[in-house]
């Protein structure tokens, strides 16, 4: 890795000095001038970011057990399969593979006092090696492939979760900015996904309560299967819906427009004792809509 850094500087400083020489109207990022500028930019931020681990005092969740803790938090299922505009079908059976092998990693995680849940700590780098297969990415706003992709289903299942507990995300990364396929099947607010790629964008969360909790997950024909569950009872439920979601046209673009709310509710009297603005959407459609 410190070899790749080298590398990285001395790559960078002479692609630099390159594009200096002739008059270019839009200088572009290092990562943008080839495949290998952007591969080696990757793996700069890999390396940056651990790097920042090994000098924080970040205590990692990593302790698995086969039981379930008795309280179920909150439960949900993700369809695997789903027909995403003109997307390869393929690609969503390579998901089903990637996503079996991605959650052993994580199912039956504690997540206890004090401790961070990262996605990327447990499951590790995706590669052809460990089995995993070319699925769906997003690269700069559009669709592309590559190994191990499909894994934000996984972690937009988690978030989800998550967010109907007493947690504390710490790191969360959206597709920002983009509307990419026309809903199918929609169970949860648009703005409410998430963005991972191994390692520099994780998905975090810590718990800063004196309960503990325990991620179960498993893939079946159908589904992506995740229960949130706990030793004690949360003295709050969480209800996230939609408001004010519309279409907009501005100079020519078509905006999806909305906001997401997480309302926090007294178990005991019911009521609802805050109300949380989590998420404003303007994104970009970038498939066929008519505002009609």
């Amino acid at each position: 890795m410190k070899f790749c850094f080298v590398l990285y500087s001395f790559i960078r400083i002479f692609a630099l000095g390159y594009l200096k020489i002739g008059e270019v109207k839009k200088r572009k990022l290092f990562c943008e001038i080839s495949p290998f500028t952007y591969r080696l930019s990757m793996e700069k931020e890999i390396l940056k970011r651990r790097i920042r681990d090994f000098f924080r005092n970040t205590h990692f969740a990593k302790k698995r057990v086969a039981t379930s803790l008795p309280v179920l938090v909150y439960r949900h299922n993700s369809l695997i399969r789903r027909r995403l505009g003109n997307v390869n079908m393929q690609l969503q059976e390579n998901k089903a593979t990637n996503l079996a092998l991605a959650v052993v990693h994580i199912d039956g995680l504690l997540i206890r006092p004090g401790e961070t849940f990262s996605v990327w700590k447990l499951i590790g780098r995706t590669s052809k090696q460990k089995g995993y297969k070319e699925g769906l990415t997003i690269t700069k706003g559009q669709p592309t492939q590559g190994i191990g992709g499909g894994l934000c289903q996984l972690s937009n299942l988690i978030h989800w979760m998550v967010l109907h507990s007493e947690l504390t995300i710490t790191e969360h990364h959206h597709h920002d900015g983009i509307d990419l396929f026309p809903d199918f099947g929609r169970q949860i607010p648009f703005g409410t996904g998430t963005s991972i790629s191994y390692n520099y964008i994780d998905y975090r969360v810590r718990n800063d309560t004196t309960n503990t909790y325990q991620l179960r997950l498993r893939v079946d024909e159908e589904y992506l299967r995740g229960e949130l569950r706990a030793i004690e009872h949360q003295p709050h439920s969480f209800h996230i819906h939609a408001e004010n979601e519309h279409f907009s046209r501005e100079g020519g673009v078509v905006y999806r427009n909305g906001e997401v709310w997480r309302d926090v509710i007294d178990c005991v009297t019911g009521r609802c004792v805050d109300s949380q603005l989590i998420r404003t959407n303007h994104a970009t459609v970038m498939y066929n809509y008519s505002l009609s």
